[in-house]
């Protein structure tokens, strides 16, 4: 007697899911994005207004902090954009920028650490909503 083991369907690859996490990604990343700038740009205007955290492993000066920030701010708000227009380019940049975002709040952690958790979990939501997706092809 043999069984038969039926495995549970994926996704479809135009499935509402699928989308609705493309597009909440793109969105996602946009806001991300404006939030990076502005953290960057208190960093770089104050480091007093920051957490200081002795002996911790990761040291780094606030200001420096500040322009990465900038600098993935406005990359992520591009790409975010580029997302949400349906670019094919955007999907596999988010997915970079999503995962150099989690190293960048691993390493924020001690100045920010309930906001660099949530930042985190954003992030691997965003990896996993443009793995997933896979718009139709656009006809001319």
């Amino acid at each position: 007697m043999t069984q038969h083991t039926t495995r549970p369907a994926a996704p479809a690859p135009h499935s509402g899911w699928a989308a609705g996490g493309a597009v909440f990604a793109g969105v996602l990343m946009l806001v991300e994005g404006v939030l990076a700038v502005l953290q960057g740009i208190s960093a770089i205007a104050r480091d007093s207004v920051w957490a200081r955290i002795d002996g911790y492993v990761y040291r780094i000066n606030l200001t420096g902090w500040g322009w990465i920030l900038i600098v993935l701010g406005v990359i992520a708000v591009v790409t975010g954009a580029g997302v949400l227009k349906g670019a094919d380019w955007a999907r596999g940049v988010g997915i970079g920028l999503a995962s150099l975002s989690i190293i960048a709040q691993f390493l924020f952690l001690p100045y920010l650490p309930i906001w660099s958790l949530i930042m985190i979990g954003i992030d691997f939501f965003v990896i996993w909503a443009l793995a997933t997706y896979r718009p139709e092809p656009r006809t001319p």
